[in-house]
């Protein structure tokens, strides 16, 4: 059954009303949980085939890097655009043309005969997961009843944190037989994730949005993100990046000057692409901070503990991808309930000490050294980190959301993965130079075992500001909503605002 807005197209009737656990409720998170983690998947997955690939198609080095940061750079920079434009045009439509045009680049991808089209066709895909990414969350967010958004996104969090776990092991198998099958197996994961969204997931979208679309701030939005991201990325990249540390100074002065023309013009336009009202609400702006933080001490610790494993440890690579598994295991476990707890409690106490446990697991895994074990040394500190990520991720996600409007969850979702991309490239980017390590101590046991101690610290202290922000947050959902929205936090049923 459909329904029509004055001024919208026809919407489905089920749009907010969608039951966690019954039928349709499943439906639609195998179908957002699946399209979102070929996403998710495809951040991990070549990297382990990347030598195969340089040598079956004569690829360099740059190259190489390439085929990795083309991705990450179209997503990160496109990812604004396609949260704004599942708003602006239909949420389940803009996530079908975000998994469509996934597969279609996929197959570009296992097709390419050169390294150029490769990295070419990576550009591409990384534009359809930006479509895909925050359309999931926003999906999740406008079908299903306020009572159930906490423990649907602490569904796909949870499943969601395995995909990217399992793309080494995956990429290293399948390149043993033929990179080209680390692309096609895209294909029939989103063939299945299509037939389940046009069947399960109901049209939504922001019934206000009837004007023009906002060109301006899109390409704005575009130029800044990209230019951040490329320069961080080229800060990062280490010897053999001459190509991305080409682009750091370009990149950098692209994203101040495209940032400020982006605000400059959002503040100006009738209906801008990020209104800048998101951030007069306390609660989104410090949520969005702590989402800064805790994902760039994440991103710190995987970085620094894959490179302490092999180099002090002496763990091949896809042993040490593997390590911190029992984290993504936890959060598969435990996400879920994290959220239909905070639904019930609220959030502010689980963004409080979920930060906290994570910064101990941390702080656990700093003395780590040569000779030491993985169950006695490094186990006990990714639990305790698996399990402060766990009661976290969930209830601040559904913060984000429901600190926006209904009719900008997609907007709302787009900005917070931008900030989460942001903070674990700026963690990626810069930790290392500012614990001393060059290219030269990556290889020295000694002259790395002393940088990622004081990394692991810094990530620790970041964990700590983050859930320490968290005090700054409302107690309950209800008092997250803008205040015309507001919700019982017992029932999710409307009631007018004080």
């Amino acid at each position: 059954m459909t329904t029509t807005q004055p001024g919208s197209r026809p919407l489905d009737a089920a749009a907010g009303t969608v039951v966690y656990g019954s039928a349709r409720g499943t439906g639609l998170l195998a179908a957002v949980v699946l399209g979102s983690g070929i996403a998710f998947l495809d951040s991990t997955v070549v990297n382990v085939a990347l030598p195969t690939i340089g040598r079956d198609l004569g690829a360099s080095f740059a190259q190489l890097q390439w085929v990795v940061t083309g991705y990450t750079l179209a997503l990160a920079a496109f990812i604004l655009v396609g949260g704004s434009l599942g708003d602006r045009l239909g949420r389940r439509r803009v996530y079908v043309w975000g998994i469509a045009g996934f597969a279609v680049t996929s197959l570009l991808c296992a097709l390419a005969p050169t390294a150029d089209a490769l990295v070419a066709a990576r550009v591409l895909q990384g534009v359809a997961g930006a479509l895909l990414t925050p359309g999931s969350l926003a999906v999740i967010q406008s079908s299903f009843r306020p009572q159930d958004r906490g423990r649907a996104i602490g569904t796909w969090a949870g499943v969601g944190a395995v995909a990217p776990a399992l793309g080494p092991p995956l990429g290293g198998w399948l390149a043993e037989v033929d990179w080209r099958l680390v692309f096609l197996v895209n294909l029939p994961l989103a063939a299945l994730a299509l037939v389940l969204t046009v069947r399960f997931v109901p049209e939504s979208r922001d019934a206000t949005s009837d004007g023009p679309l906002d060109v301006a701030g899109a390409v704005l939005g575009v130029l800044a993100l990209g230019g951040l991201t490329a320069a961080l990325v080229g800060t990062g990249g280490g010897e053999g990046g001459a190509v991305l540390q080409a682009v750091v100074p370009a990149g950098a002065v692209v994203a101040v000057v495209a940032g400020a023309g982006f605000v400059w013009w959002e503040r100006r336009a009738r209906r801008p692409m990020v209104p800048p009202s998101l951030w007069s609400s306390r609660t989104f702006t410090v949520a969005n901070l702590l989402t800064l933080a805790v994902y760039a001490a994440l991103s710190g610790l995987f970085f620094f503990l894959a490179l302490q494993l092999q180099t002090s440890l002496g763990y091949r690579p896809v042993l040490a991808g593997a390590a911190a598994l029992p984290s993504s295991v936890l959060l598969l476990l435990l996400s879920s309930r994290a959220g239909d707890l905070a639904t019930r409690t609220g959030p502010r106490l689980l963004l409080l000490v979920g930060p906290l446990v994570a910064a101990v697991g941390v702080a656990l895994l700093a003395p780590l050294s040569a000779g030491d074990s993985y169950l006695l040394h490094v186990l006990p500190g990714v639990l305790l980190f698996g399990l402060g990520l766990a009661l976290l991720v969930a209830p601040l996600t559904t913060t984000v959301l429901a600190a926006a409007p209904d009719r900008l969850t997609g907007t709302a979702s787009g900005v917070n993965n931008a900030v989460s991309r942001a903070g674990g490239l700026v963690a990626v980017a810069a930790l290392p130079s500012l614990v001393g390590l060059g290219a030269q101590e990556y290889a020295d046991a000694d002259a790395l075992t002393d940088g990622y101690r004081a990394a692991m610290l810094v990530c620790a202290g970041l964990l700590v500001l983050g859930g320490l922000s968290a005090l700054a947050l409302p107690r309950r959902y209800a008092d997250c909503a803008p205040r015309d929205e507001r919700t019982d936090g017992r029932t999710g049923a409307g009631t007018p605002a004080p």
